[in-house]
């Protein structure tokens, strides 16, 4: 019987090798595809197709409990290479093992806003930034399963290309 899982143990975000610490909380990048809507003859109505490969602008956000030099330092305008650790329980139901799933996320963002939060005693600032995400790779247990990079053709989800080797010969990018 396969595992379930039950919840968010910990995690930790990294640039450099460095520790970001007082981040209380990360909103991860949606992945949208770009979708052309359909419509003509010898069809119904309209629907929706999502086009090979081609995604929406993804974002992240972190949230700091208060303004630190780690929050400014994600401000400076360049690249950022990021590592996103997460630590998540799970449970073997018919032995009633509780184990853990490592789940890694690598990212390189570049700040959109930065937000100083508020000023109240005795309370969190609520301090946040917005990242523009340009490439994303998410590993389970150390198997990939996600690679997204629009600047270089790669759209890799669960263990397949999908479609891209193809797609990138017939643009003559191979």
């Amino acid at each position: 019987m396969p595992k379930v899982d039950e919840t968010m143990i910990g995690f930790a975000v990294y640039e450099d090798s460095r520790e970001y610490l007082g981040i209380s909380e990360v909103t991860m990048p949606e992945i949208s595809n770009i979708v052309e809507e359909i419509q003509g003859a010898g069809i119904n109505g309209k629907y929706e197709s999502p086009i090979l490969g081609q995604i929406e602008p993804m974002s992240i956000t972190f949230n700091f409990r208060t303004v630190t030099r780690n929050a400014i330092k994600l401000l400076e305008p360049r690249r950022h290479e990021l590592d996103l650790r997460a630590a998540q329980q799970n449970q073997d139901p018919t032995k009633g093992i509780v184990g853990v799933t490592r789940v890694k996320h690598i990212l390189t963002v570049v700040p959109k806003k930065f937000n100083l939060g508020k000023l109240a005693t005795a309370s969190a600032a609520d301090v946040s930034g917005e990242y523009s995400v340009v490439y994303y790779k998410c590993y389970i247990n150390d198997n990939k399963m996600i690679e997204i990079d629009p600047l270089n053709y790669i759209y890799y989800i669960n263990g397949q290309d999908n479609r891209w080797a193809e797609i990138k010969q017939a643009l003559g990018k191979n």
